[in-house]
């Protein structure tokens, strides 16, 4: 099989035997190239796993699956309240991170990861769900309103699954973007234009600029929900947050509610609306083009929103 890792900040393709671990076999059919990814890429970080966390593909009795790429104890309070993304042992199982990834032609992964896909939904687009599982997570920890105007702040994956997710609720959403085609995307998912204050502010970018942008835009007893990682120290503009008495929500990957998983919903939301995977995955390279894969999924100008491994 072959398998993708960082080495000294390139990309390189390994071929091994057999696989290195335990658990249910994936043949994997579509891998995601997420921000954190090209991040941990660009940042030349000391990763000794075969890399990447949004997968699916097929079990070898032919069933389609998602895999929630993190495998927490099951045991402690957190998880037995279904917080189990704040799991100690959750963070030492990232798949792609800290553990063997999905950048490969099969992984073995805990029976307790897989998500069994809803019939209309197709293998190759379904490695989509993780990201749309991250949205899903955090607004559902903002607790949205039907009637709330949301701002999505960042036009990449996470910000137009974030503008999916609010259209679902049935929320008013409008989405600021860098680049035309992310704004022509988050037009497609029905978002509009920035346009005075807002109930909920989502922060899809993770940079400075963005953050206080959030706050700028917040109505006074709003919400600020960080959805994406920040992968840089910044100043908060915690004055005008404090005299607007915001509530800051931060939001780490995803978990349950009650009986529910977050990435059960995600997939529910992909099936219920094609239109998100026909408008994020705007790429699709086989697996010996890796390199081409990522250096495409670096350039935004390019028009790439989510680039799409198919081993």
């Amino acid at each position: 099989m072959r398998a993708v890792y960082f080495s000294n900040g390139s990309i390189e393709i390994r071929e091994f035997d057999e696989l290195p671990d335990e658990g249910k076999r994936v043949q994997v059919k579509s891998i995601g190239i997420c921000g954190s990814d090209l991040h941990m890429l660009e940042m030349n970080f000391p990763l000794t796993c075969i890399i990447g966390h949004e997968v699916a593909g097929i079990l070898d009795d032919g069933t389609p699956v998602a895999v929630e790429p993190m495998v927490p104890c099951g045991e402690c309070e957190l998880c037995q309240t279904g917080d189990y993304n704040l799991c100690p042992q959750s963070a030492a199982t990232i798949l792609g991170v800290c553990r063997n990834g999905a950048m490969a032609d099969e992984l073995n992964v805990a029976q307790s990861s897989l998500l069994y896909l809803p019939a209309n939904v197709d293998v190759k687009d379904a490695c989509l769900i993780e990201p749309l599982a991250v949205a899903v997570h955090g607004i559902r920890k903002a607790e949205i309103k039907a009637n709330q105007r949301v701002a999505v702040i960042g036009g990449g994956t996470i910000g137009l699954c974030a503008v999916a997710v609010v259209k679902s609720s049935n929320a008013t959403v409008d989405l600021s973007a860098r680049y035309s085609h992310q704004t022509k995307a988050g037009t497609f998912l029905g978002a509009g234009q920035l346009n005075g204050q807002y109930d909920l502010v989502i922060d899809c970018a993770g940079t400075q600029s963005s953050i206080n942008q959030a706050i700028e835009i917040c109505r006074p007893a709003g919400k600020i929900l960080l959805l994406a990682t920040y992968w840089k120290e910044f100043s908060f503009p915690h004055m005008t947050a404090t005299m607007k008495e915001l509530t800051i929500v931060p939001s780490h990957m995803y978990s349950s509610n009650g009986l529910v998983r977050d990435f059960e919903v995600a997939a529910s939301l992909l099936s219920r609306n094609p239109q998100i995977s026909a408008t994020l995955i705007t790429h699709r390279f086989p697996m010996a083009e890796v390199v081409q894969a990522f250096a495409t999924a670096r350039d935004r100008k390019s028009g790439a929103i989510k680039v799409v491994l198919e081993p």
